[in-house]
């Protein structure tokens, strides 16, 4: 029971009645020969609609069937190999783990030893390796090889289809990186190197003048003697 003063109203047909006091919008749904249903109880005011309650619980069941429908649950198939499995069995065995994985099935591939071929776990380990590469295109390997007691398996999961190109259609090819040059010496420079700028003359020495034409060389005046006096 709505236990609030006032409910913002919403018709039979979706229209908007406003803000109105809870007894006037139970009034209202009476006359109109409806129910008057809660649907959203968190806002302020609470949101109450005029309907019939009947079918709105039936719609709801059915919402949910359609939700429950469609989610899809996840299902486990399973291929057994030996560790000494023919080319033929196993190409047999790759089939059938295509077409699960295309179904969008889980797939757990184990390989069984029996009495000594426990000694060589590495066979199994190959082999579980070898089938996800040749599966490689219809699922991706979520668990490795693990061995456990006298069985080794692995996991995979399907591909999703979104991530997978369209049929027919080729990428661009990526245009190749330009050669990184290895490192040593430099190669040499093509073509004759250019010529070294021509040194300036050397001036000559300047040659001295004969000893006639050289000015007589200045004597140091000798002061003249003092004068005794007589």
């Amino acid at each position: 029971m709505i236990r609030v003063p006032t409910v913002r109203l919403i018709g039979a047909n979706g229209e908007a009645l406003g803000v109105v006091p809870t007894a006037r919008a139970l009034a209202k749904a009476q006359e109109e020969g409806y129910d008057l249903v809660e649907i959203a109880p968190n806002s302020q005011p609470p949101v109450c609609k005029i309907l019939d309650f009947g079918k709105y619980r039936y719609d709801l069941q059915q919402k949910a069937k359609d939700a429950k429908k469609k989610q899809k649950a996840v299902t486990w198939k399973e291929i057994r190999v030996s560790p000494k499995i023919d080319d033929h069995d196993i190409d047999t065995k790759i089939r059938s783990a295509a077409k699960f994985l295309d179904e969008g099935d889980k797939l757990k591939v184990t390989v069984r030893f029996r009495g000594r071929e426990l000694a060589h776990p590495d066979r199994g380990r190959v082999l579980l390796l070898a089938i996800g590469d040749k599966l490689k295109d219809h699922g991706v390997i979520e668990r490795q090889p693990l061995l456990e007691g006298r069985s080794m398996m692995m996991v995979m999961n399907p591909v999703r289809k979104d991530a997978v190109p369209a049929a027919g259609t080729a990428r661009p090819p990526t245009p190749p990186a330009p050669p990184v040059p290895a490192a040593g010496p430099r190669p040499a420079p093509v073509g004759p190197r250019p010529a070294a700028p021509a040194a300036a003359p050397a001036r000559p020495a300047p040659t001295p003048p004969p000893a006639s034409a050289r000015p007589p060389a200045a004597r140091p005046a000798v002061p003249p003697r003092a004068q005794r006096p007589a």
